[in-house]
């Protein structure tokens, strides 16, 4: 029977990752600046990522917990895939894919989980270190529970955490303006122009394009959306972050849902409050 270790691998936190990524980022700027004479704002970028250090600092806390979690329900699973067969990892993409279309669905309509997840949608730039505000929080938020019916079903859950990790390592390449369109592949691919609409915050845009590699559970589910019209887009949150600290833009969603939840009166309209769609 397959046995769940307790480390998750995170191949996103590897050194030439980091150095590629950091490489990239300097090429898009240099295109900016230099070939394309647009300006290029520097210090929002660099606390994009000051906010992507601290996701690094804390993800190996979180892991932690969540390997732990997802070891006791793998054992609680009727049978085990079999992490060599390629069928594992094949069914594991389809189902990494389907949970994350749902966990970030969720991440938007839920409040609780928006506290956390805002802090990536908090960039007023659509560039490559946007892609580094990820939150420090998803492990109290709770995103990431949405993936423990797919380790119930047999699903070994390091195959579950490196899928997600390659997910988000592709995700980094899809926030950029620089990228032409991709033809055919965006019927079936999430690309730089779908993610353009997901980070937008015109009221056409708002809660679209959900899918991480893949786009195809948008178009099924409804929520798809493609960049029409002349209207600029703008990007950032409906209530903007009016900071470049890293802290802040780490904890101002959660100062801003506990201070309407300090405002409600009664547990059941507070309930609600965390349970229903933000409000900023």
């Amino acid at each position: 029977m397959y046995k769940s270790v307790p480390h998750l691998s995170d191949p996103l936190t590897a050194t030439p990752v980091l150095a590629t990524l950091a490489g990239l980022i300097l090429i898009e700027a240099t295109i900016v600046v230099l070939a394309l004479r647009r300006g290029y704002d520097t210090g929002e970028a660099a606390a994009s990522v000051a906010v992507g250090v601290g996701n690094i600092l804390t993800r190996s806390v979180n892991r932690v917990l969540i390997a732990l979690v997802m070891s006791v329900v793998s054992e609680l699973a009727p049978w085990h895939w079999d992490i060599t067969s390629a069928w594992t990892w094949v069914a594991g993409f389809v189902g990494v894919e389907f949970c994350y279309y749902w966990m970030h669905r969720l991440g938007h309509r839920v409040w609780w989980m928006w506290a956390s997840h805002g802090v990536h949608h908090s960039a007023s730039h659509f560039i490559l270190p946007s892609a580094m505000r990820l939150p420090w929080t998803g492990v109290f938020s709770g995103e990431w529970l949405v993936f423990l019916p797919l380790v119930l079903i047999g699903c070994p859950p390091m195959v579950v955490a490196t899928l997600l990790a390659l997910n988000l390592l592709y995700q980094f390449f899809l926030h950029t303006e620089l990228s032409p369109r991709w033809g055919p592949l965006e019927y079936v691919l999430n690309t730089p122009t779908h993610h353009r609409i997901h980070h937008a915050s015109n009221a056409s845009c708002l809660d679209k394009n959900f899918g991480g590699v893949l786009i195809v559970f948008d178009r099924l589910f409804g929520t798809f959306a493609s960049e029409e019209g002349n209207e600029p887009l703008r990007f950032g949150l409906t209530a903007p972050i009016d900071s470049r600290n890293p802290f802040v833009i780490a904890f101002a969603g959660w100062g801003r849902l506990f201070k309407a939840v300090k405002n409600e009166r009664g547990a059941v309209p507070r309930l609600r409050l965390l349970l229903g769609p933000p409000r900023d």
